[in-house]
């Protein structure tokens, strides 16, 4: 399990969009957004630092949470 805190998500809107970005990364990738406190738990058989760059590539204020 990959999580993230975005700085930059602050709606369903944008929640669709860095789903977006981590399924062009990974189209098979589960992912889980929770808005409030702005994170994203990511099944994905991709390495953390792919997916954090995806994100980062597509605009987003990305940060790794430890597991």
């Amino acid at each position: 399990m990959h999580r993230f805190r975005i700085a930059n998500m602050n709606c369903g809107g944008c929640a669709k969009g860095v789903t977006a970005a981590l399924r062009r990364a990974d189209p098979l990738a589960q992912v889980d957004i929770a808005l409030e406190p702005r994170e994203a738990a990511v099944m994905s058989s991709l390495e953390t630092v792919h997916l954090e760059q995806a994100l980062r590539d597509a605009g987003w204020q990305v940060e790794r949470i430890a597991a």
